[in-house]
């Protein structure tokens, strides 16, 4: 598998990390709410709603990760096709229904990542 590959594959997981302690931890935070556009109100009311959300990131994340260690190659290459697959739905999905911003934030980086283990595949 490619370096580059490996290193996009990781900074796929290491977004999802983020993005899970924006959701659970900061959601109600000055800088969970700048980073998802909304007010204290808003935040206050979402909150439980957000820290789910944050929990999937982190099992997209635990995914990846799973699949940069695991010592079998042909097994850690399924892995990352399912996982970055995921993450890619996810980002459009949310790019359609929740912010445009998503696509670029998500799905883009997951797409890069996704072709570049297909070709290094």
């Amino acid at each position: 598998m490619s370096i580059l590959a490996l290193l996009l594959v990781a900074l796929v997981a290491l977004e999802h990390i983020y993005i899970l302690v924006l959701e659970m931890f900061l959601w109600t935070t000055p800088r969970g709410m700048k980073a998802f556009g909304m007010k204290p109100e808003q935040a206050a009311q979402t909150r439980v709603m957000a820290a789910n959300q944050g929990l999937y990131n982190g099992f997209l994340a635990a995914g990846l990760i799973w699949s940069l260690v695991h010592p079998d190659p042909a097994f850690a290459y399924q892995l990352k096709l399912f996982f970055l697959g995921c993450v890619v739905v996810a980002g459009l999905y949310g790019g359609a229904t929740a912010s445009k911003k998503i696509y670029v934030i998500q799905a883009l980086p997951a797409a890069l990542a996704l072709i570049a283990v297909i070709l290094a595949g």
